[in-house]
């Protein structure tokens, strides 16, 4: 019989207003693991009062708010752990306490500060691989999203894989095609979208390869004798965004960060996602269209080859050519949109949060036991 741990979890990442991946992943991570049938008891911290809603209310859950507006993870959260002395830690997202009791396990999403350190404020990039540095040294054990992930860490911190665990995140089993043409044509006015319009979604910044998808529309629009197609980039932006990217291009239209609620009516009025960033720890877009029926373009380079397996059309993100030629494919071959929509949603049934739950509580329970 397993042993009843007490497991630290936090949960400071789960109550921000705009969620994107990492924020996501800590949401749905932790709701899994609640979820499990297990023995153990779980605490979770957070630096603001999440809602009533966010996290069930479970006899064997208990919530701890600490207000802090400063350095909260390696003061505040540090201090609350010395407290209480868990069993266990975990951490969802990068960045271990610089000081703290007993055994840990943090998840560790991506490397790209390494590969784009122009992506990143010089502070944030300094602070990212000074805390990716401890937190993979002091973990106990090592949750990555991707073969590639855990590869890099091999590489560029001498981390022994046998530390690792690779543990693939889930996509929101939710998410499902929306085929009523009154609620597509109602998130469509809210957005100000035409009917026919390619996808991408994210941050807008360099290492999302804007600038190159731009590109590449642009040339196939030109090869197109009505190129009625728009080319939707939804998502805030990033850091070293620059409005070079689309200045004076026809048919680009930048609708800002996208409600939850509306997510799954946008990817399901998409002709495609077209996806061909430069770097990704794991790429929720591409798996989140396919949920919805969406036929995907992604990029052959770090985790979107796993991620996507045979159910998406890859490409060398770098190549403008065949960014415009994926478009020309996507849009024009219905057999081929068809076959990609049905691999794809068949795909995304090997990605679910249950599944990634057991195994980051495995190694909760590996970790402890060490």
């Amino acid at each position: 019989m397993t042993k009843s741990l007490t497991i630290a979890i936090d949960a400071s990442r789960t109550t921000v207003a705009h969620r994107t991946g990492t924020e996501n992943y800590a949401l749905q991570a932790i709701r899994g693991l609640l979820a499990l049938d297990t023995p153990h008891r779980f605490v979770l911290y957070f630096r603001d009062t999440p809602p009533p809603d966010l996290f069930p209310a479970l006899p064997h859950v208990m919530q701890r708010v600490i207000p802090w507006r400063r350095v909260w993870t390696h003061f505040r959260f540090a201090l609350a752990l010395w407290q209480d002395r868990p069993d266990v830690t975990f951490v969802p997202a990068h960045t271990l306490p610089l000081w703290f009791p007993g055994p840990a396990v943090v998840t560790v999403h991506d490397l790209g500060y390494i590969y784009f350190p122009d992506a990143h404020p010089s502070l944030s990039r300094r602070y990212l691989a000074w805390s990716t540095r401890h937190s993979v040294r002091r973990a106990t054990r090592i949750v990555a999203d991707s073969l590639a992930t855990t590869k890099d860490l091999a590489a560029h911190y001498r981390v022994s894989e046998n530390r690792i665990s690779l543990v693939y995140p889930g996509v929101d089993q939710a998410l499902a095609p929306v085929t009523d043409a009154e609620k597509l044509a109602e998130v469509r006015a809210r957005y100000q979208l035409p009917e026919r319009y390619l996808l991408f979604i994210g941050t807008l910044q360099p290492r999302k390869n804007i600038a190159r998808i731009v590109q590449g529309y642009v040339r196939w629009t030109s090869t197109q004798p009505d190129p009625d197609v728009a080319l939707v980039l939804a998502g805030p932006k990033g850091w070293l965004y620059d409005p070079a990217w689309t200045e004076g291009v026809a048919g680009v239209i930048m609708p800002g960060y996208i409600a939850d609620e509306d997510i799954a009516a946008l990817y399901s009025g998409a002709l495609a996602l077209v996806f061909p960033t430069l770097h990704e720890g794991f790429g929720f877009p591409v798996l989140e269209a396919m949920r919805c029926g969406t036929p995907v373009i992604t990029s052959t380079t770090s985790s979107l080859p796993e991620v996507a397996g045979d159910a998406a059309l890859l490409i060398n993100a770098r190549d403008i050519d065949a960014i415009a030629g994926a478009i020309d494919q996507v849009v024009n071959d219905v057999a081929l949109r068809a076959d990609l929509m049905v691999r794809g949603y068949q795909h995304t049934g090997k990605f679910t949060w249950d599944h990634t739950a057991e195994q980051i509580l495995q190694a909760i329970e590996q970790a402890a036991a060490l």
